[in-house]
């Protein structure tokens, strides 16, 4: 399949390739994978039911802070360079995408991506849906749809993702997920390389119990906020 060799542009053109498949050994058991999938359904519907019941209330949270819709919808890069379309509760103003670039040089993140702490496109209910992870829950239907799974590395964009070294690209050889070990870890404390190494480290060492023990060491990293801005 064409989405399968890269990362690919709106227009079509193509962007980033991840390495080649030999150039990582990622291949785990039939029965892993099985697991996983299990898993990702069961844990993902139980936490679509269980939060279903704060959408509305978050819903009108969004609405009375501000103009926009309540959730935000972007291109992300998935497995293999397979580009998806990801969800989250909208925590900037609209169109907060256009006025980055007059931001960039208040980048508080190395490599390619983008974070700052005090974001002024933010908007007040945002920053409340941000530090306590509320914004992510939408991504429950990413993960049901395929797309993502619970514990896999963060999905990001496809201009992050150009930017990417040959041993960086390597992430886009599994599946991206809601919470990883860098978001155990201290999230945005963390420099960009150490980041693309815990990925790795994860992809390596990755089974059953290793994604259990993310999810569960992924309840107190949210109460405890480290990194969530």
């Amino acid at each position: 399949m064409e989405a399968e060799s890269g990362v690919r542009t709106r227009d079509g053109g193509q962007a980033v390739s991840p390495t080649a498949p030999g150039e990582i050994r990622i291949g785990r058991s039939g029965l892993y994978h099985f697991s996983k999938r299990c898993f990702d359904l069961l844990a993902g519907s139980a936490i679509l039911v269980m939060s279903l019941p704060v959408f509305p209330l978050i819903a009108v949270m969004i609405k009375l802070d501000g103009r926009g819709p309540v959730f935000f919808k972007q291109d992300r890069v998935g497995k293999r360079g397979r580009i998806f379309k990801f969800y989250k509760f909208r925590s900037m103003r609209e169109n907060a995408d256009a006025d980055r670039r007059a931001l960039e040089s208040f980048n508080e993140q190395d490599g390619p991506v983008f974070k700052m702490q005090s974001d002024p496109r933010v908007t007040s209910i945002g920053r409340f849906l941000r530090r306590s992870s509320l914004d992510e829950i939408p991504q429950i239907l990413n993960v049901l749809k395929g797309d993502m799974s619970i514990v896999g590395p963060r999905p990001q964009l496809a201009h992050e993702v150009e930017h990417y070294t040959a041993w960086q690209r390597r992430r886009l050889e599994v599946m991206p997920g809601i919470t990883c070990l860098w978001q155990i870890s201290g999230r945005s404390h963390i420099s960009f390389d150490e980041w693309m190494r815990l990925d790795l480290e994860y992809i390596r060492t990755r089974s059953f119990r290793t994604d259990f023990l993310i999810f569960l060491k992924t309840i107190p990293a949210v109460i405890a906020r480290r990194g969530a801005y």
